[in-house]
C-alpha cells in the first residue's frame, strides 16, 4: 500500500501583477495583524506602538537622518550582493567583505593623518575596494579551481576577518592600552556630510544606477544571466565561467568593501569588529525581496531602515525589550519573505488516499 503525499509543491506557471501584489498586500497585512497581538500581549495599544515607529523614524528630521544611515550601507550591500545572486553565486561573506574594506580604510585614516582630506578619502575609497573585492575574489578562486562550496566558504570567511579586527582592536591598533578601542579618526579620514547624513546616500544612489545599467544593458551582465540559467549553456556557448565566477565576486566585495568605508569614515569615524552590524546578512533578505531590481532595492531599504529606527524609538517610549523591537522587524521580513515564496510556489493538498499495490 503506498500513500501518496499529503501536499505537492510545484513553480507557478504564470502569475499575474494583480495575484502577486494581492500576495505581498497581504503579507504586509499580516505582519501588522501579527505585530499587533505582540502588543497586546504585552499589554501596549497596537495603534499607540505603530504610530511611534512612524514618528520615530519620519517625524523629526533626526529621525529621518538615522533612517537614511541605517538604509544607506544596507541598500549599498544588497546592490553588491545582486550579480552574484543573479549568477546564482551565493555570497553570504557581505559581513567580511564589509570589515575588510573598512579595516583597508582604517589603515590609510591611521597612518596617513596628515594627508590632504580630498586624497585620502580617494586612498581610502580605494583600498577599502580592492581589499573587499579580494577578500571575496578567495572563495571564488577556489569554487572556479576545485568547485568548493561558496556558501560554506564565504561565511566562514567572515569570521576570519571579524577576529582579525578584533586582534588590532586590542594590540597594534589599540589607542589607550587596556581600552580595546582604535582611536577616532581624525578629520581628513571622515566623509563630508549633506543633508546632515554623512555623503554615503549620494553614492549609493548613483550604485542603483550603475548597477541596473551593468546587469540589463552590458555584456557582464548577460553573461551573469546566462550563467544564472544554466553553466552548461554557458560553457558551450564559449564562456570562461570560472573567470566570471572570480571578476563577478571581486566586484560584489569591491562594493560591499567600500560600503565598510563608508561606514566606519562616515557613521562611526573609527572601526571595531562589529562595525557591519548584520547588514550583510539582512541584505540578503533585501535583495531577494527586490528580486535583484536595484531601484526596488531603494524602496526596501527605506521601509526597513523606517522598521529599525522606529522600532528602537518604543525601547524609550513604551519601555519594550529590545528583543521585542527585534522579534517585529524579524516578523515583517518573514511575513514578506513567506509572501515572496507563495507568488513563485503553489501547494497542492493531495490528501492521504491510498493506492493498493498490484
Amino acid at each position: 500500500m503506498n500513500k501518496t503525499p499529503l501536499f505537492h509543491l510545484s513553480m507557478r506557471n504564470e502569475i499575474t501583477k494583480q495575484y502577486a501584489w494581492m500576495v505581498r498586500i497581504c503579507s504586509f497585512l499580516f505582519a501588522i495583524l501579527l505585530g499587533a497581538v505582540i502588543f497586546i500581549c504585552l499589554g501596549n495599544n497596537p495603534l499607540e506602538a505603530y504610530g511611534i515607529i512612524l514618528s520615530g523614524s519620519l517625524g523629526k528630521a533626526s529621525g529621518i537622518r538615522q533612517t537614511v544611515k541605517y538604509a544607506v550601507p544596507l541598500l549599498g550591500t544588497a546592490l553588491a550582493l545582486a550579480p552574484c545572486f543573479r549568477m546564482r553565486y551565493w555570497n553570504i561573506g557581505a559581513e567580511g567583505q564589509i570589515t575588510a574594506g573598512a579595516m583597508a580604510a582604517t589603515f590609510f585614516a591611521l597612518n596617513c593623518k596628515t594627508m590632504p582630506q580630498l586624497p585620502l578619502l580617494l586612498v581610502m575609497a580605494v583600498a577599502a575596494a580592492i581589499f573587499g573585492g579580494i577578500w571575496a575574489a578567495i572563495p571564488a578562486l577556489f569554487k572556479a579551481k576545485w568547485g568548493t562550496n561558496e556558501t560554506l566558504f564565504t561565511l566562514m570567511m567572515n569570521y576570519i576577518i571579524i577576529g582579525v579586527v578584533k586582534w588590532l582592536q586590542g594590540g597594534p591598533w589599540e589607542g589607550k592600552p587596556g581600552s580595546q578601542i582604535i582611536p577616532n579618526f581624525v578629520d581628513n579620514a571622515i566623509l563630508p556630510k549633506v543633508g546632515g547624513v554623512y555623503c554615503g546616500w549620494i553614492v549609493v544612489l548613483v550604485l542603483v544606477v550603475l548597477m541596473f545599467i551593468y546587469m540589463n544593458y552590458s555584456k557582464h551582465g548577460y553573461e551573469i544571466a546566462v550563467i544564472g540559467n544554466s553553466v552548461n549553456t554557458a560553457r558551450y556557448v564559449g564562456m570562461n565561467v570560472g573567470r566570471i565566477f572570480v571578476r563577478t565576486a571581486f566586484l560584489s566585495g569591491a562594493i560591499c568593501g567600500v560600503v565598510g568605508y563608508m561606514v566606519a569614515s562616515g557613521a562611526h569615524m573609527t572601526l571595531y569588529s562589529d562595525v557591519a552590524a548584520g547588514v550583510g546578512f539582512t541584505a540578503i533578505t533585501v535583495a531577494w525581496l527586490a528580486q535583484l531590481n536595484p531601484f526596488v532595492m531603494v524602496i526596501i531599504s527605506v521601509l526597513m531602515g523606517i522598521l529599525e529606527k522606529g522600532a528602537s524609538s518604543l525601547q524609550t517610549k513604551l519601555a519594550i525589550p529590545a528583543s521585542i523591537s527585534d522579534i517585529i522587524v524579524g516578523i515583517f521580513l518573514f511575513s514578506m519573505l513567506a509572501g515572496e515564496f507563495f507568488i513563485r510556489f503553489k501547494i497542492s493538498f493531495r490528501g492521504n488516499k491510498k493506492e493498493a499495490a498490484a
